[in-house]
């Protein structure tokens, strides 16, 4: 439990430092924009309407027989299947702003530490992994460079500090 309660102790300094949550924020916003799918799927959007409009104009210039009025329907029937395409690619991978990131680490903050599911939701969200050695710890965060390394003799000078200089029962 003592461990538990570092790591959680650890947490918190990060969420309750501003500069670092910035950082954060901006690393993950400019993440999301990796979806490759989305802007071809754009492209062709954009590619089918101008077959369409050209096709109006031909209508429009009296150039119409059967094959042009098939082809237009082809083009209504793509162009509604690439909207399609497009609304569930943007439903899947959602492009947040980095003042919802930040509204979220906010909102992290407001957790009751001493609630078990709080606490598992920011241990999943946070940490990596945790090593423990003879003399230390160490935590790796959830983020580049981030990891946290913790003596022993830290550990019993906090307040959280552990029995680990304690004596058992007999």
């Amino acid at each position: 439990m003592w461990i538990e309660n570092i790591v959680i102790d650890q947490i918190q300094r990060i969420i309750l430092d501003d500069e670092l949550i910035e950082r954060l924020a901006d690393m993950a916003f400019d993440r999301q924009g990796t979806n490759t799918t989305l802007p071809i799927l754009h492209q062709q959007y954009a590619e089918t309407e101008r077959s369409i409009n050209n096709f109006l104009n031909a209508i429009q210039q009296g150039i119409i027989t059967e094959s042009t009025k098939q082809r237009l329907e082809e083009l209504e029937q793509l162009k509604s299947e690439l909207s399609v395409q497009i609304a569930k690619e943007e439903i899947a991978q959602p492009i947040l702003s980095k003042d919802q990131i930040l509204f979220w680490f906010h909102r992290l903050r407001k957790m009751d530490v001493k609630k078990l599911e709080h606490r598992r939701k920011l241990i999943d969200s946070f940490i990596n992994s945790i090593y423990l050695y003879d003399d230390h710890m160490v935590i790796t965060f959830n983020y580049k460079d981030g990891s946290k390394t913790i003596t022993f003799e830290e550990i019993e000078n906090t307040i959280n500090g552990s029995d680990l200089a304690g004596f058992g029962a007999p």
